[in-house]
C-alpha cells in the first residue's frame, strides 16, 4: 500500500468515527406522536390483547381505571441503551392512585424461572402520583433484589422520613389543577452512576458501582444496559401519560 492511498484511508476512518460520535451526541426523539413504532408492550400471556398501553392526543397514554385484574404490563422500548441522557414530560391525574415508573437498562425475561413467567429486569426511577416525593427515586426491579437501592432500603415500602431532603422538595403538577400543564423528568445514565430530575430538581445522585454491575445483576443480563420502558404496576388502576420523548447517548 502507498503512503497516499493509506492517508486518505486513515483520514476517511476519522472522518467516520467523527460523524459517528456527532450522532451519539445528539438528541433524537423516541416517540413519534402517532404509533407505537419502535415501543414493544411486555407482558404474560392472559393480559394479551388488552389495550392498557394506546395512543391518545399525540401521547403515550396508560389506563387501567375500573380494571384491576392484570399483571404487570410494560411498553418497552426495541432498542438498548447504556449510557445516555434521556428527557420527557409526564402527565399524572388525582383520581389515579396506581404506581408507575420509568425503567433503564432492564431486559425481559421469558424463560421458565422468570417471575410469574415474565419479567422485566433492572432499575426503575419510580413515578407516584399519590406520593410526590417518591418519584425520582431508584427502586429495583431486577429478581433477587426488588427493593429501593437510592435510597438503600431493604424491599419496596419507603416512608417520606426515610427519602433524601432532595425528595421531599419534588413537586408534582396535576391534570385536574390545569390539563395543560405537564410535568418534567430526566435520567442521566454514566458509567455507573445515574442522576435524575424532575421538575428542575435533582432528586438523585446514585453510585450504582458494586450494586447496577454485580452478580444479580450480571446474571439477568441488566443494570449496564437494556431497555427503556414504562410500567404499569400489578392490579393498579393507573392512568398516566407521556411526551416529548427524547435521548441523547453519549458516545464511549
Amino acid at each position: 500500500m502507498n503512503f497516499s492511498r493509506f492517508f486518505l484511508i486513515t483520514i476517511l476512518a476519522f472522518l467516520c468515527s467523527g460523524l459517528f460520535s456527532c450522532k451519539k451526541d445528539q438528541w433524537e426523539s423516541l416517540f413519534n406522536g402517532v404509533d407505537m413504532e419502535g415501543w414493544k408492550v411486555k407482558c404474560l400471556a392472559a393480559d394479551q390483547g388488552k389495550v392498557y398501553w394506546s395512543i391518545e392526543d399525540a401521547c403515550i397514554s396508560c389506563n387501567s381505571i375500573g380494571d384491576q385484574d392484570h399483571n404487570y404490563v410494560w411498553l418497552t422500548t426495541e432498542r438498548e441503551f447504556s449510557n445516555f441522557h434521556l428527557k420527557l414530560k409526564f402527565q399524572v391525574f388525582r383520581a389515579s392512585g396506581g404506581n408507575s415508573g420509568v425503567q433503564f437498562r432492564s431486559i425481559y425475561d421469558i424463560s421458565d424461572s422468570a417471575n410469574y413467567g415474565g419479567w422485566l429486569n433492572g432499575p426503575q426511577v419510580d413515578l407516584h402520583g399519590p406520593a410526590p416525593f417518591r418519584t425520582g427515586l431508584i427502586y429495583d426491579e431486577t429478581e433477587g433484589v426488588r427493593r429501593w437501592i437510592h435510597p438503600s432500603l431493604p424491599d419496596w415500602r419507603i416512608e417520606p422520613e426515610q427519602a433524601p431532603e432532595s425528595a421531599l422538595l419534588t413537586t408534582l403538577f396535576y391534570y385536574e389543577d390545569d390539563p395543560e400543564t405537564w410535568n418534567s423528568m430526566e435520567i442521566i445514565c454514566k458509567g455507573m452512576v445515574v442522576e435524575t430530575v424532575v421538575n428542575g430538581n435533582p432528586v438523585t445522585v446514585f453510585d450504582g458501582e458494586g450494586i447496577l454491575n454485580d452478580e444479580v445483576h450480571s446474571l439477568h443480563g441488566s443494570g449496564e444496559t437494556g431497555c427503556i420502558g414504562f410500567q404499569l404496576h400489578m392490579n393498579d388502576e393507573l392512568k398516566i401519560r407521556f411526551k416529548d420523548i427524547y435521548i441523547k447517548e453519549f458516545a464511549q
